[in-house]
């Protein structure tokens, strides 16, 4: 067991092909959604990517499970399995990938919209909410990883995520069962990344550090449910959900996100954050 959840300039730099490796993963995925297209179409997208560039599947990795994404469409928000069902237009499909490459590894999610128009009376009410809910999510993830640069305790990027919650509009439901985590070696390290403010302020922020930022937000309460197959969290009030999530470094010239192609440039922009390159 590693005696420290910081790691080495060298270490955090052996990160950065994984994590642009997941990145491609989803890319790929991003362009094979489309009605008629379904989640295990997606997945074996995401599969032939990650063992194309010399990696191997890390969710495959995960006891019980077999597949290389995590696929939650419309009110799944999270570790969802992929299914043979067709996807629709105005479907909502968050997708979560990682790659383990020379021994490192990235996770990432995004949430995908299918194009087209609904075949539903609340078409324009369903996208609508759709894009509110991805959107928040979107914004919250990038407000905690915006948070990250400036820090002294991982406790403040909760705090920052739950900020950047409450300031989007409606309502919106926080998973806060569900966490994000450091990365390395292992997809899933210490420490837990709270999506919220909690009473311990946390491990300091500091160089070495390594996390997953990965808000996941419903379109009315926090409340789920767990599907059969011991998987798949859903709303429970039957609401939209959505899951968005970078890996992200802190090293001594300031913060990059691995798993995002421009370091997390664009998302941080509007932060007044600019990523440094380790």
């Amino acid at each position: 067991m590693r005696a420290s959840i910081y790691k080495t300039a060298d270490e955090l730099r052996m990160m950065l092909p994984a994590g642009l490796l997941t990145a491609r993963a989803l890319d790929a995925v991003g362009e094979a959604v489309r009605p008629g297209a379904t989640t295990l179409d997606l997945d074996a997208v995401a599969e032939r990517v990650i063992r194309d560039g010399g990696g191997v599947p890390n969710f495959q990795l995960v006891e019980g499970y077999s597949h290389t994404v995590c696929a939650s469409v419309n009110d799944a928000v999270v570790h969802g399995i992929p299914d043979a069902r067709p996807l629709e237009p105005g479907d909502v499909v968050s997708i979560d990938c990682g790659a383990l490459l020379d021994g490192w590894n990235g996770d990432s999610a995004r949430t995908f919209i299918v194009p087209g128009e609904p075949d539903r009376e609340d078409a324009a009410g369903w996208l609508a909410e759709a894009h509110r809910v991805s959107d928040a999510t979107r914004a919250a993830m990038w407000a905690g990883i915006a948070a990250v640069a400036t820090a002294r305790h991982l406790n403040d990027v909760g705090g920052a995520i739950e900020d950047a919650i409450d300031a989007q509009p409606g309502p919106l439901g926080n998973l806060e069962q569900y966490t994000g985590h450091g990365i390395g070696r292992d997809m899933h390290e210490d420490p837990t990344v709270f999506n919220y403010r909690v009473r311990r302020r946390g491990p300091a922020v500091k160089p070495g550090l390594a996390i997953c930022i990965e808000p996941m937000l419903t379109g009315g309460s926090g409340d789920v449910v767990v599907d059969d197959d011991g998987w798949t969290v859903r709303s429970a009030d039957g609401t939209v959900g959505a899951h968005w999530e970078h890996t992200v470094i802190r090293h001594r010239g300031g913060i990059w996100v691995t798993t995002a192609h421009d370091g997390g440039a664009a998302g941080l922009a509007p932060h007044g954050v600019v990523p440094v390159a380790p």
